[in-house]
């Protein structure tokens, strides 16, 4: 039997409507589940009165991020922009090489758990840090070799891995790692952060 032009025009209208009511629903899932994801980070907070910070430059802060996330005792990681001259930079103008700053990644870890020296190697075992301003395809002051430091131990702990590193063999070519004060840490666009995780990409060319 034929439906009229008017039966199919309702039945349209019909699967439309349930459409719409379905791609509602969808997206109030996936906007609730952020709002739990959110309320989670900002419970971590609080922990972070307990940990002790870290500054680590290493080239690419998607890979950096990445290797310390996977670190136990590292309990909150965020990508930025350290050590230059530029007030809230963006990505855009990092890549101009005139705001002096490093892609950097901000470490909160817990003392018990993890030492800042074992910090130290998690940073020298994932970059090269003979190649100035370079990491593999990445070329740039922004991808600088540099450790900020947030108080004294740290500074002697990381003059000390560089002295032993340079003295052990490893590496064919001098260490032009920056070992600098920490200054105004600024996070990046929120694209950046955890990387790797939103994009299924789990490595970057580093040497």
């Amino acid at each position: 039997m034929m439906r009229s032009k008017g039966q199919i025009l309702v039945v349209l209208l019909v699967v439309l409507a349930i459409l719409i009511v379905l791609v509602g629903r969808r997206a109030v899932s996936f906007k609730g589940n952020n709002q739990v994801n959110a309320s989670q980070a900002q419970g971590n907070i609080a922990d972070l009165n307990e940990c002790e910070r870290a500054i680590f430059a290493a080239g690419c802060f998607w890979h950096v991020q990445f290797e310390f996330d996977k670190v136990s005792g590292v309990v909150a990681t965020t990508v930025g922009y350290t050590g230059g001259t530029t007030e809230n930079p963006t990505y855009k103008q990092g890549c101009t090489h005139k705001t002096g700053h490093a892609e950097a990644v901000e470490i909160y870890y817990d003392p018990n758990r993890v030492s800042y020296e074992k910090l130290l190697d998690v940073f020298f075992e994932n970059h090269n840090p003979t190649t100035k301003n370079r990491q593999g395809f990445d070329i740039g002051t922004q991808y600088r070799s540099a450790i900020f430091y947030c108080n004294p131990e740290q500074n002697k702990a990381a003059l000390t891995k560089i002295d032993e590193l340079s003295n052990s063999g490893e590496f064919f070519r001098p260490i032009v790692t920056e070992v600098k004060p920490a200054g105004p840490f600024y996070r990046a666009e929120e694209y950046h952060q955890k990387y790797f995780e939103k994009s299924s990409i789990f490595s970057c060319p580093i040497f």
